[in-house]
């Protein structure tokens, strides 16, 4: 029988390249996203079955998710945008936690009572969440936020016989990078990080990070005293600024 897996944030980047290597690879596929145009595009791959939903709404997430079968839930839609430190937005950290980390919260609390031993969950987390970055204020935050709610998962659903995998990617070329007005080192296209993250997923490696690389540069100054992290993002942080003059 092909394992069920089911993709958050199926419509744009990660998500959806995950979806179509699924696709080919032979999993039953359950894609979910905001944009019907892209779902219906999605439904016409082999075995790939689409839900139309916002994850930051629970009374939706909830019912769009009753009663779904799945052997692994990857959890991946998400957002970012950028502080200005001059007029700080409440209601901006509101909609960047409410996509990266409650609707994450909305997905397991509607999967909760599916889960079975054996199943995945695989929450998409960021390795923005290991440095001060400059502007970083609400995405890393949330982020982070995500990587503890993974741990304490992992804790807690041990007995259960789930397996909780954290997925920390770096630059990856999606619409939300294509954004991003500064350089991005070791960008990697989506399809590579779709199939790094297929094959962590497949290991069930509790941790998985790519570009690999990146990963380990950025894992290695995290291990770093703080003072040194402050002054490296400083310094990163008037370089971006010369850089946009």
């Amino acid at each position: 029988m092909n394992k069920k897996i089911l993709i958050t944030g199926a419509t744009s980047g990660i998500g959806e390249a995950l979806c179509r290597l699924a696709s080919t690879k032979g999993y039953s596929v359950t894609a979910c996203g905001r944009n019907a145009e892209k779902l219906s595009e999605l439904q016409q791959l082999e075995d790939v079955a689409t839900l139309q939903f916002d994850v930051t709404d629970e009374f939706a997430t909830r019912k769009s998710l009753k009663g779904v079968s799945f052997d692994i839930a990857v959890l991946n839609a998400g957002t970012c945008e950028y502080v200005d430190i001059e007029t700080i937005e409440p209601a901006m950290f509101q909609r960047v936690f409410a996509a990266n980390f409650f609707g994450v919260v909305n997905c397991i609390a509607a999967l909760r009572c599916s889960l079975t031993p054996g199943n995945q969950l695989v929450l998409i987390d960021s390795l923005a969440r290991l440095l001060p970055f400059t502007r970083s204020q609400a995405y890393g935050a949330s982020k982070a936020a995500l990587h503890y709610l993974t741990k304490s998962l992992e804790v807690d659903l041990d007995g259960d016989g789930i397996v909780v995998q954290s997925v920390s990617p770096g630059f990856v070329e999606t619409p939300l990078t294509d954004k991003n007005d500064f350089d991005m080192p070791m960008k990697i296209s989506v399809e590579k990080a779709a199939e790094d993250l297929l094959d962590g997923i497949e290991s069930q490696c509790p941790d998985i990070y790519f570009p690999t690389r990146f990963s380990w540069i950025l894992r290695w100054l995290n291990a770093m005293p703080n003072g040194i992290q402050k002054k490296l993002c400083i310094k990163m942080s008037k370089s971006m600024k010369r850089g946009n003059r």
